[in-house]
Parts: C-alpha cells; sequence; structure tokens
C-alpha cells in the first residue's frame, strides 16, 4: 500500500507537457499587446480600463508559465495580489466612470482632458 501511493506521488508536479514556456510566454504578450494597444487607442473610460485588466491578466500568466517552469510557486502567490489590485481597480473604475457618467452623460475621455492641471 506504500508503494502505490509513493507511485501516484512519483511525478508530482508532472513537467510541461509539449507546451512549452515560450507558447505561455506567446499568449501572455499578446495579451498585454491587444491591451495596450486598445487603452491607447480607444476613448471610452470602460473599454480603457477593460484593457487596463487585459493587461493584469496578461501580466498574471506571465507569472504564473515562470513559476510553474522552476517548480517555484511563488509567482502563483504574486498573482493572488494582481487579482487583489484589478479587483480594487475595477471598483474604484466603476465608481469613477459612474460618477463621471452623471456630470457630463459621456463616457469620452476627450472629453475630461480640461481636468488637467
Amino acid at each position: 500500500m506504500n508503494t502505490a501511493l509513493t507511485l501516484a506521488q512519483d511525478g508530482f508536479p508532472a513537467a510541461f507537457p509539449s507546451i512549452t514556456l515560450a507558447h505561455y510566454l506567446f499568449i501572455s504578450a499578446a495579451m498585454f499587446t491587444i491591451g495596450l494597444i486598445g487603452f491607447l487607442t480607444r476613448r471610452n473610460l470602460i473599454i480603457m480600463f477593460l484593457c487596463t485588466e487585459l493587461m493584469f491578466q496578461a501580466a498574471g500568466i506571465a507569472l504564473v508559465a515562470f513559476s510553474r517552469f522552476h517548480m517555484n510557486m511563488t509567482g502563483q502567490s504574486f498573482v493572488i495580489f494582481i487579482v487583489t489590485v484589478a479587483a480594487a481597480e475595477a471598483a474604484m473604475a466603476l465608481a469613477l466612470v459612474v460618477l463621471l457618467f452623471r456630470r457630463r452623460e459621456s463616457l469620452d475621455a476627450e472629453e475630461w482632458s480640461e481636468l488637467k492641471g
């Protein structure tokens, strides 16, 4: 019975399958690039905040991939902090969007350029 337990845990955690670290990093870089382009080109505040969330998730994928590749789970704990910051950012963004929409009845970021100091 003890050998069965040892055999079941022998390959834990399992090595990377045929999908390599480069695949995960490519997906992460593509997501981050899409988020960055979306943030810089769109003027709708909701779309800008969604693109920010996409960039947060891309960073999370890269951290988990590096963590798994090096068999060190600290990257996954950093992802918990990224998700926490993303949730706080989403709550603040929603409150800000509602406030701005009530004042100007528009979500276009160009209308708020006069707020620059």
